[in-house]
């Protein structure tokens, strides 16, 4: 974790020491082991250094190369080092010696603008080619480290944090309303936007080449959704799991400082501390500290069974957490600050405490079970290809077993992943085809055969005009029953949120027919890169890096590939890793069927321990976000929260979302928004 910066003036004028050491300083808690800047003309590259890698304490930031002709700046962990090493010809030095940076800049020099695609790891860089008078900027494949920048006619700026653009006057400071939009509507798939007109992140996975007369935005990695994996037997797909991930947890432990992991006694970060127990027991002979939390006023939060059945298996420094003392608005005006937004997520405040612990441990480098659930993949979506197939009965018995593991209802289970395919039947006009799918699978399911024809037979067929107009009579709009209420109708209308929404939703006009075209969805979705943005925001403020082994792009790639027999089988969900992790995790946690669910302690932090912060604001700053905001319906809202026995957690985050961005425009000064 490190913190990079960098300005190129167009128009020829020449970049001023003091504005870099100005955006440099600002963002000093990204890096406080030390700082420097280089300039040459019109163009100057800054560097924060947190030391975490055993290479990083010999790392000079901005690098020069030996030429004169090539700079760099990055914030940057690269993990295939052997393979670069032998491929770059650097044999000849000893590979503790070489940092990341040289890496990146030898692989520059070698393969140009395609050199990300050589890489592996969790970066973010930017290159000034002197020769080709060209600024290269990259950014990893999932978006783990941050990058942003403004650009116009006469420069052009990024840096890790938006707060250091600001430092230059040239960089303008207004409200983005579609950002606002996007947020209160819960829309992620923009990877560019930011809350700042005119400020941009550049996505994951592309690169940026800018010169005096262009940007160039290149995407030069994507996940390919049509390969299939095909081995002999599920010990074999077991095998190669467990080398994988073995091999993702093993190059993000490499450190010079303590190293931790969260432990929350589910599946995922399970896996990651027993995997990392044993790799660190082997390499050095040490203990890994774990962190996890404990609610001891919430009981169905807490996770202390499964915990301690992992930490009782020794090699453990455990650190507990009281997560029942704070509420999702914690640390608010420093979250803000260190994240130029308002609280991007309801359980931002989960890994900011995390953080918080692991510095007062001396830990640098933290380890996280991110999104597991996706890159695996639960594979339930597979129902839906048995449905299509006319597998019925192999569709019952994951439905039985999702019921019997989960305590799912098998006939919603079939609503949801069944009922699909009727209304395609229905719409295709293969009604043969239709009786003999509602005969057999009635079969398994007591569900009216009446209703198959009814609802999902015939209904389709209504033309879309005739359902509108029906709709409308009863005091219903399609047109906005799918935007949350809470968003005002007129800044709905001056936003062209419908509009927007449908294009934001073009990728998903196809439906996904398999488990792995759904699994291909997810995994690109803005709700992968959000959150590890936000991760890599707050973590600097406690001088910590997270680290990701379900983010490692070989392992994604490989489960992506799966059959989805591997994913669900007989109504086990992430079949492959339960299997994969045998004698590594605890029985208890291996065949666990669900996860502690944290909603309760959502409601209970809103409405106990941060009720004096949502009060306030309901009753003064209101008027800040009633431009963006249906006041009246967030009033209903709130009363109903502070109702006895009226709680209920959608309630809490309707409520929640417009409250943290009360609090953020407070906290803001009242930005003007773009013209």
């Amino acid at each position: 974790m490190s913190g990079i910066i960098g300005i190129y003036y167009l128009d020829g004028q020449p970049v001023k020491g003091e504005s870099l050491g100005r955006m440099v300083d600002i963002i000093a808690h990204r890096g406080p082991d030390g700082a420097d800047v280089w300039c040459e003309g019109s163009v100057g590259l800054g560097h924060r250094m947190l030391w975490t890698t055993p290479e990083s304490l010999l790392e000079k930031l901005p690098l020069i190369d030996q030429t004169g002709n090539l700079v760099i700046t990055a914030d940057a962990r690269i993990d295939n080092r052997d393979e670069l090493i032998k491929a770059l010809s650097l044999d000849d030095c000893p590979a503790e010696k070489i940092t990341d940076s040289q890496l990146i800049l030898a692989a520059y020099e070698k393969w140009g603008e395609q050199c990300p695609e050589k890489l592996l790891g969790d970066f973010a860089f930017a290159i000034w080619d002197k020769c080709k008078q060209i600024l290269f900027c990259a950014r990893d494949h999932f978006g783990v480290k941050p990058f942003h920048y403004y650009h116009s006619g006469q420069i052009f700026v990024f840096a890790s944090e938006i707060k250091a653009l600001f430092c230059l006057p040239e960089v303008p400071r207004h409200l983005n309303e579609v950002r606002v939009a996007d947020y209160l509507a819960n829309l992620f798939d923009d990877k560019s936007i930011t809350f700042y007109h005119e400020i941009f992140r550049l996505p994951p996975a592309h690169t940026m080449v800018v010169s005096q007369e262009e940007i160039k935005i290149r995407l030069y990695w994507s996940l390919d959704a049509s390969l299939e994996l095909q081995l002999s037997s599920d010990e074999e797909y077991a095998e190669a799991f467990r080398e994988l991930f073995t091999e993702a947890v093993r190059c993000r432990l490499r450190s010079a400082f303590p190293v931790g992991s969260s432990l929350s006694g589910g599946l995922d970060s399970s896996s990651i501390v027993c995997v990392a127990r044993q790799l660190i027991a082997e390499e050095t002979n040490s203990s890994l500290h774990t962190f996890s939390y404990i609610f001891e006023n919430i009981p169905e939060c807490d996770e202390r069974p499964f915990i301690n059945s992992v930490v009782e298996k020794g090699g453990l420094i455990p650190h507990y957490i009281l997560g029942d003392k704070f509420g999702p608005f914690l640390d608010w005006e420093r979250v803000f600050w260190h994240t130029d937004a308002t609280l991007l997520g309801p359980n931002t405040y989960l890994p900011w405490g995390l953080f918080r612990a692991a510095q007062q441990e001396g830990v640098r480098i933290l380890l996280d079970g991110f999104d597991g659930d996706t890159t695996v993949s639960h594979g339930v979506f597979y129902l839906n290809e048995l449905a299509r197939q006319g597998q019925w009965a192999a569709f019952a018995t994951n439905t039985d077993g999702l019921s019997k593991n989960f305590g799912n209802s098998p006939l919603d289970i079939f609503k949801q992943y069944g009922l699909k395919y009727f209304e395609e039947l229905a719409c295709q006009w293969r009604w043969g085809t239709f009786t003999r799918e509602v005969q057999e699978v009635t079969k398994y399911f007591t569900i009216s055969r009446r209703d198959l024809f009814l609802h999902h037979g015939f209904k389709p067929l209504v033309p879309k005009f005739v359902r509108q107009t029906w709709r409308a009579l009863r005091g219903r709009n399609e047109s906005t029953e799918s935007i949350n209420p809470i968003i005002s109708h007129n800044f709905t209308q001056r936003i062209s949120l419908k509009e927007r929404i449908q294009s934001l939703d073009e990728s998903w006009l196809s439906q996904p027919l398999t488990a792995r075209e759904a699994q291909w969805h997810e995994l690109t979705s803005g709700l992968i890169t959000l959150p590890l943005e936000v991760m890599h925001l707050t973590a600097p403020a406690f001088s910590v890096e997270p680290r990701h082994p379900f983010m490692d792009k070989r392992l994604i790639e490989f489960c992506l590939a799966l059959p989805p027999q591997q994913k669900l089988h007989q109504g086990w969900t992430r079949m492959i890793m339960r299997r994969a992790m045998a004698n590594i995790l605890p029985e208890q946690v291996q065949w666990r069927g669900g996860k502690a669910n944290y909603e309760q302690k959502f409601v209970h932090g809103l409405l106990t321990i941060d009720r004096e912060i949502v009060d306030e604001v309901m009753l003064n700053d209101l008027e800040s976000i009633e431009a963006y905001v249906d006041t009246h319906v967030l009033q209903e809202v709130y009363q109903r929260l502070i109702s006895p026995g009226k709680a209920k957690s959608e309630d809490a985050l309707a409520l929640w979302a417009p409250v943290a961005l009360a609090l953020w425009r407070r906290y803001t000064e009242q930005l003007p928004p773009s013209t």
